[in-house]
């Protein structure tokens, strides 16, 4: 089916850090495996139309959510205080990034295995769990396993997908959620002070794996992720502070904008 929306940019949201399943499939086109649904999308540079292959049904139920495509965006972008020439310049170059509306479960694993490693590392390592512990899909790829799935499996087992120290964190985190302790649904009704609270109760995580679970995960927009690039952006245009009182729930749109300006100038 044919979408037509000018704040949709696939090869932006690919490289913009929120996801580790995003993968080219071809000239333009990208391959997008969610938990256990799998959709190819087709999209020319500057393109506003994105050709998915998908039925009417499915974009219905699944992915015009996953795409949060009923935020407005431009409206968002209308937050930017206009003497801000960077953050100003930032969404013009990030124009087309939404928050995508993922699972939580898989961003806080995900996000646990990001941890010192750089992207392919990080995408070999998810697709080597999914591989140990998901259900098979179409194309020969693996969903993402759920906790009892991830549970099944031994740390020993979790090592060899080449996680290092983080299987253990994996390996106690999918055995929380599989016995009934921790759930997404009891996260999911936590105010966000309260859901970052209780993240960082996991084993493994800290603020950084919190705070990109809380916003690429749980939707909590507000959230606002600091890592190398965001804590050079405070530090070279930012110094008296980033005004995050104005930008209030969007400080997390605002940080992907940031994010994708400063990456950009790669220095």
């Amino acid at each position: 089916m044919k979408l037509i929306n000018e704040d949709l940019d696939l090869e932006k949201i690919a490289d913009s850090g929120q996801s580790f399943r995003w993968e080219r499939a071809g000239e333009h086109r990208w391959r997008i495996i969610s938990m256990d649904k799998v959709l190819y999308a087709v999209q020319e540079p500057g393109s506003d139309e994105t050709e998915l292959e998908c039925s009417e049904q499915e974009f219905n139920s699944y992915w015009k959510n996953y795409l949060d495509l009923e935020t407005d965006y431009k409206k968002i972008r209308g937050m930017i205080d206009p003497q801000d020439r960077f953050l100003t310049k930032s969404a013009v170059i990030g124009q087309g990034i939404r928050i995508l509306r993922q699972d939580p479960w898989e961003m806080l694993i995900t996000f646990l295995i990001s941890q010192r490693k750089n992207i392919p590392a990080i995408k070999s390592c998810v697709e080597k769990i999914c591989k140990l512990a998901g259900k098979r899909l179409a194309d020969g790829v693996y969903a993402f396993p759920t906790p009892k799935e991830l549970a099944s499996h031994s740390e020993e087992e979790l090592l060899a997908c080449s996680l290092g120290y983080r299987a253990k964190y994996i390996y106690e985190t999918a055995r929380k959620f599989a016995s009934g302790e921790y759930s997404t649904e009891m996260l999911s009704g936590l105010s966000d002070e309260e859901l970052e609270k209780a993240l960082l109760e996991l084993y493994g995580v800290g603020i950084k794996v919190a705070s990109c679970t809380m916003l690429f995960g749980f939707y909590r927009t507000d959230s606002f992720p600091i890592d190398v690039w965001m804590k050079r952006v405070l530090e070279e245009h930012y110094a008296e502070g980033f005004d995050f009182e104005r930008y209030r729930p969007y400080n997390g749109v605002m940080q992907q904008y940031l994010f994708a300006y400063r990456k950009s100038l790669k220095s």
